[in-house]
């Protein structure tokens, strides 16, 4: 096993900290409670959240003494690849990154964030939801960064349609698969939805949803559990729906689909809390026409989401100053002027209770037919179930857009059950070729 994953395993373990063993940048800095800020401190940040830098302005204005500049970067892979470009370098690493929850895994694994627990006040977690928490800790004491904005997922829908067509809005997956049959048979170029084999993260929700978790770690062995009978489950009701004609099986994101958003062809859709923002840009005109429900439920007494999407506020390994890193990101992600920006200035749903209703007092302008938007997400981002992501989640959702992308244009239901089985296998035998410690 490779020395920096065989540490970070020992850290989820509880018996040790990754920083001890790989980051001395970090190892002798002062507890929250003990530090002082240092005098003329610099701090990079690396984030692709829109206008943040204005939302940095106001830190800098009250704290001369800790200065932040906002590097904006691409989202995604990108920002990963470059990060650890850096890291391995030993240089030129920011000393705070916005990283999506999914990839904090892959970043432990390649020490490039710093365990800040002791940078921080205890009370911090509170703010969070515990799914929410639990994807900055990794199951450990450490931290690993402070969640910034989360992506839990709901159903919107054409109202104007529904009403033109009697339809009444979906509670279970039973009613939705019924609603997108009686659509489809009134108007055939009219779909409830569509299943997109190019967005792995929207499955994983989806999944999530069911009961979904499609990493685990026991001591210091790690498992994968892709093919669950949660994700089977899904996977096979979405082939069925595929399979039948339903539900279109076109990819999300593309011109096509952003011109069914505009013409009333593509009638739902299964998304997150940003969606309206989506929305606006690429169907600007349907503007009143939409309203947000929860997600259909599997099993309506115990009500579920998942989450599509979110990240946190980290520091890296590489930073010179972690306890200033950690004061500013805390601050950014839990004070009310800070929050209440990241909302309106930054369009981002913020991660922290507290501060989400101060914030987020009017729903959104493409909304603004349904005034209980922001409440009725908040209480639906309660019901996020866990899922742990693993270190190789890239290798996974590369094989979901491989299997699923042959799955969907075969429209074959067995074919969505054999590409779960697929991932599977492809995603184990990398974790056990990569030198990880496998159950």
């Amino acid at each position: 096993m490779r020395p920096h994953r065989s540490l970070w395993l020992t850290a989820l373990a509880a018996t040790a900290t990754l920083l001890a063993g790989c980051s001395s940048g970090n190892s002798d800095e002062p507890s929250a409670q003990q530090s002082t800020a240092q005098q003329n401190v610099k701090l990079t940040f690396w984030t692709w959240a829109p206008n943040m830098d204005k939302v940095v302005a106001t830190w800098n204005a009250a704290h001369p003494e800790i200065q932040v500049t906002v590097n904006k970067q691409d989202g995604g892979d990108p920002a990963v690849t470059k990060l650890l470009t850096a890291i391995k370098a030993g240089s030129g690493a920011p000393d705070v990154m916005q990283a999506e929850y999914q990839k904090i895994p892959t970043l432990v694994s390649a020490d490039a964030l710093a365990d800040i627990s002791k940078n921080l006040d205890q009370s911090i977690a509170g703010h969070f939801p515990d799914t929410v928490w639990k994807s900055v800790t990794l199951g450990t004491d450490a931290v690993y960064g402070v969640p910034q904005d989360s992506g839990p997922m709901m159903f919107y829908y054409r109202t104007d349609v529904f009403k033109q067509y009697g339809l009444q809005v979906p509670t279970t997956w039973d009613q939705y698969a019924e609603v997108a049959k009686k659509l489809h048979a009134a108007d055939p170029k009219k779909y409830l939805g569509t299943f997109s084999a190019n967005d792995p993260g929207w499955f994983a929700g989806l999944a999530q949803q069911a009961g979904a978790s499609w990493w685990g770690i026991d001591g210091d062995k790690w498992s994968v559990s892709i093919d669950d009978a949660a994700t089977l489950k899904v996977a096979d009701y979405w082939g069925g729906l595929v399979q039948s004609g339903a539900i279109d099986n076109k990819p999300m994101y593309t011109p096509e689909w952003n011109a069914a958003l505009n013409n009333g062809t593509q009638v739902g859709w299964l998304s997150a809390v940003w969606a309206p923002g989506v929305l606006e840009g690429n169907a600007a005109a349907t503007k009143g026409k939409w309203a947000m429900a929860p997600m259909p439920q599997w099993t309506p007494d115990q009500p579920a989401t998942g989450n599509w999407g979110g990240s946190a506020t980290s520091v890296t390994s590489q930073s010179k100053h972690p306890a200033e890193a950690a004061k500013f990101i805390a601050w950014m992600n839990t004070s009310p002027e800070a929050v209440s920006a990241l909302a309106k200035v930054s369009g981002v749903y913020p991660a922290d209770q507290p501060g989400q209703a101060a914030a987020l007092s009017a729903p959104p302008a493409f909304f603004s037919n349904q005034a209980d938007f922001y409440p009725k997400a908040a209480e639906i981002a309660k019901t996020a179930r866990s899922f742990t992501f693993g270190p190789n989640v890239n290798v996974a959702y590369s094989a979901y857009n491989d299997e699923f992308g042959k799955a969907a244009q075969a429209k074959s239901q067995p074919g969505f059950t054999a590409a779960v089985k697929a991932m599977q296998k492809t995603t184990l035998d990398n974790l056990k070729s990569s030198g990880f410690s496998v159950k």
